[in-house]
């Protein structure tokens, strides 16, 4: 045993015999796990502790309460502190910081606003000196309404005036609209995400074009915003994409901004994200706190670097922002992504029917995210099934709606995605 664990070990059994409380002292050596085991089978109740785990892929409860937990049927208490334990540095205990102080520091050094990021020519340097090729992906699904002043601005000011971008690609949906009509005419790729690998069959929702956008886009890096955005700016991409051309460690940045939200024909300058602030946000500062400084985990507008991108699953409808956030988290730490304040975005806003279907697949990702990390069942079947409440004129009604996220698997796990790759296509677009 290293001299400074032997330090803190004989510390700990000396705080253990000052209690009088303390009756009996068992050491031993060997796996932990099964000791406790054995010595739980002559007692009527366990109780043990268990510390913070370490982020990235930490336990809930660390690795050896729950496999205790799992392999005992007496009953068990589990107190859990909520700071790591001090750790012996010679003669000094090194104070543990706080995970709440990990989070603010994480929200001052990786918070950025996208005027940081307005001189497209030092970007336009970054990339070239990194030798980066750069994807814009445009989901949509009946957005003639606003697609084609998004495309013509990202087209002008990213790709003809200063060529940020090398590609911009729309991923459509089975729209019945003139949004591929709009796209095409401009100029621009068009692939229906029903098209795409359909050996792999096709789900609906955006977060099923998203994981196929992967295949067709060919930058190392990958920009993805929404289609209904009625105050498009170039910042909504540059702004995403300072962070990542700055900072290698960056693998994906998340876009937050003020929501207004419309109420008949009264405007609020505040108070749109609706699930954002009553259902995401609330889940991560219980589950995942590490995560409680995103401003908007559900915005729509966000870019990583393939090489993050393709190793993560991707959820098939509204639950692919949660998915994302939670897994790139798990996969690469909290210094691996950053945000950046876009300012205002003005779109239409979802009527409470459609957020509450959007709150509940959101919840399920939650709980699917929560027993995959503990490696336990919360619940022997998740109800994939809403009762949704319909006003008639002079009564209401129950409608059943099956809301299920499926969940697609990390695109690098693809053969087809793999052989794809291994060509190395040039991305330049015209």
């Amino acid at each position: 045993m290293p001299e400074s664990e032997d330090k803190l070990y004989r510390s700990f059994l000396r705080r253990l015999r000052n209690p009088p409380e303390v009756n009996r002292i068992l050491t031993t050596k060997g796996d932990p796990k099964s000791v406790i085991l054995d010595e739980a089978a002559r007692h009527d109740l366990v109780i043990v502790g268990a510390g913070v785990g370490t982020e990235p892929n930490g336990f809930f409860l660390g690795p050896v309460v729950e496999h205790i937990a799992r392999g005992m049927e007496k009953p068990l208490l589990v107190v859990k502190t909520p700071l790591p334990f001090p750790v012996w540095h010679g003669e000094v205990w090194e104070k543990p910081q706080i995970l709440s102080q990990r989070v603010d520091k994480w929200f001052a050094e990786n918070t950025f606003h996208a005027k940081e990021f307005s001189d497209l020519q030092k970007l336009v340097e970054l990339k070239a000196k990194q030798r980066l090729s750069i994807s814009l992906g445009l989901p949509a699904l009946n957005e003639a309404e606003t697609v084609g002043a998004i495309i013509q601005t990202m087209k002008r000011q990213l790709l003809e005036e200063a060529p940020l971008l090398d590609e911009i690609v729309l991923i459509d949906s089975g729209s019945t609209d003139e949004t591929v009509q709009i796209a095409k005419d401009l100029g621009r790729p068009v692939f229906v995400h029903q098209e795409i690998l359909p050996g792999y069959g096709s789900y609906r929702g955006k977060g099923e074009a998203l994981w196929k956008s992967l295949f067709v886009l060919k930058g190392e890096l990958i920009v993805l915003i929404d289609t209904d955005i009625k105050n498009i700016h170039p910042g909504f991409v540059y702004g995403i994409l300072g962070p990542l051309l700055r900072a290698p460690e960056i693998q994906y940045v998340k876009g937050f901004y003020r929501r207004p939200i419309k109420v008949g024909e009264k405007s609020y300058s505040e108070g749109g994200g609706r699930v954002t602030e009553l259902t995401a946000r609330p889940f991560l500062n219980l589950f995942f706190p590490e995560l409680s400084g995103i401003v908007q985990p559900l915005a729509g507008e966000y870019g990583g670097r393939r090489q993050a991108l393709e190793r993560v699953p991707f959820f098939t409808g509204y639950g692919v922002e949660t998915g994302l956030l939670i897994d790139l988290f798990n996969e690469f730490g909290l210094r691996a992504l950053a945000q950046v304040d876009l300012e205002e975005r003005i779109h239409r806003n979802q009527p409470l029917s459609s957020l509450s279907q959007m709150a509940f697949a959101i919840i399920q990702v939650f709980m699917q995210r929560l027993e995959d990390r503990n490696a336990i069942k919360l619940f022997e079947d998740v109800n994939r099934s809403m009762k949704l409440i319909k006003h008639r004129r002079r009564s209401y009604a129950l409608e059943l709606k099956e809301i299920q996220d499926l969940q697609r698997p990390p695109m690098i796990t693809v053969p087809e995605y793999q052989a794809k790759r291994s060509k190395g296509d040039s991305v330049k677009d015209d």
